[in-house]
């Protein structure tokens, strides 16, 4: 299952040494709704390699402005702390996983 991901507890979680892949979302967006399963899907799948985490942009403010979201689904993927990929919009589960694996 997907980890909640809050602006609380996200430094520890980047500070892992693992790396990360952070969904941003909204219960009212509809392409949210369609990546939702697929980004569960995927953190069962890579449950003890990556952590797979999501965000909702309603009750977290902070990370999503320090990261400039501004549309959402957007999927924001960290190695070693740092900032090296993201998906912007609904997309395929192929697209995702391929990402994803680019972290290990």
């Amino acid at each position: 299952m997907a980890l909640e991901i809050t602006d609380q507890n996200i430094k520890e979680i980047l500070n892992s040494g693992k790396p990360v892949v952070i969904d941003f979302w909204a219960q009212w967006c509809g392409p949210c709704r369609m990546v939702g399963p697929v980004v569960e899907e995927l953190a069962k799948e890579y449950e003890g390699k990556v952590i797979i985490g999501k965000m909702n942009v309603d009750d977290n403010v902070e990370t999503p402005t320090e990261y400039g979201i501004r549309n959402i689904p957007t999927i924001l993927f960290f190695k070693d702390g740092q900032l090296v990929d993201k998906q912007i919009g609904a997309t395929q589960k192929a697209a995702l996983a391929a990402k994803v694996q680019a972290l290990l």
